[in-house]
């Protein structure tokens, strides 16, 4: 298999990971679909639960919600496994790709040698592919990247069983029993319908009012305060959402191509063309949000709270108009 592995670079780990999965074992799907048929878009500011002491803040579902959540839609049957030893871990994962297997696994990114050092922190739900094994070195085809590259098996190992939120425990997955004569039209209305409701649901610190929420969180800021703290703040806020996967911005692009893409089944074209849009304007919204917490995290005394809350409002607006028209879907 390595030798007909043909690697790709996706927008988001999770999604592009079991995009390569269930296509090299059958079942044709696009990473939007994916993303899309899972309802995985989403936003969270979760102040109680705590991120290298900032809170968390999601711009889609909670690491392996794609992989889980494909089995409840798809009824894919997909094998989980994670391990206590990590010499029974590496036993599993060469017998895998000996036997020419594809498999998934889920690492720390600051474990991981091929990633720039400025790129490296401590986040322990990357997703990879490993399809196959040169002597001691891993082939790694991770979807973030543009080629495939080579992992130390120490190295990867280190990354398998990173300790801390998220910890991966050696996860490793693949799929099996892929059904066939899937009804995607009723499959993608009721994705929809779902991912609707999730991000208008009238809890504060999720979905539309999350976004709103945390637009309070940081007009209330002052810009007097601790500089550290402010420079801290601001910075992992642009962490969570452009570094974390594709990006806020880059999960709102993700959508509106599942839009676009599920317009030739029996849908309302100009309803979902038009929420496409609406979500592309998010995302470019979330963009200049990032932009202009970058540029006070850096330039503190020119720090407007206001005008960056005001721009994740504007971002919210668009998606409360996207979503309510997205759970018209009949």
């Amino acid at each position: 298999m390595s030798e007909k592995f043909e690697h790709l670079q996706f927008a988001h780990c999770e999604s592009g990971v079991v995009s390569t999965l269930l296509t090299h074992y059958g079942l044709k799907l696009s990473e939007p679909m994916v993303f899309g048929l899972t309802s995985s878009l989403s936003f969270v500011f979760l102040p109680i639960i705590k991120l290298n002491n900032m809170p968390l803040i999601a711009y889609r579902e909670l690491p392996k919600n794609i992989i889980n959540k494909v089995s409840k839609v798809l009824g894919v049957e997909i094998v989980k496994k994670t391990y206590k030893s990590e010499d029974d871990a590496n036993s599993d994962l060469t017998k895998f790709v000996e036997d020419n297997q594809l498999v998934g696994l889920q690492t720390s990114v600051f474990y991981l040698p091929y990633f720039p050092k400025d790129m490296r922190f401590h986040f322990n739900a990357h997703n990879l592919l490993v399809y196959g094994k040169e002597g001691k070195d891993y082939k790694i085809s991770d979807p973030v990247f543009e080629e495939a590259v080579l992992c130390d098996e120490q190295e990867l190992t280190r990354a398998r069983f990173a300790k801390g939120v998220f910890a991966p425990k050696g996860f490793m997955y693949y799929p099996k029993n892929i059904p066939n004569n899937l009804d995607f039209e009723s499959i993608v209305k009721k994705a929809i319908k779902k991912n609707a409701k999730s991000m208008l649901t009238p809890f504060p610190y999720a979905g539309v009012k999350g976004m709103r929420t945390l637009a309070k969180k940081i007009s209330k800021l002052n810009p007097t305060s601790d500089p550290r703290y402010l420079k801290n703040y601001l910075t992992h806020i642009v962490r969570m959402q452009e570094e974390i996967g594709t990006g806020g911005g880059g999960f709102r692009f993700l959508y509106a191509a599942f839009l676009k893409e599920v317009k030739k089944y029996d849908l309302d074209n100009e309803l979902l063309e038009e929420a496409s849009s609406l979500l592309v304007k998010s995302g470019n919204t979330l963009r200049e949000f990032a932009l202009l917490c970058v540029e006070s995290s850096k330039k503190i005394d020119k720090f407007d709270p206001n005008k960056i809350a005001e721009k994740l409002v504007e971002a919210s607006t668009y998606e409360e108009k996207a979503f309510k028209l997205l759970k018209k879907v009949q």
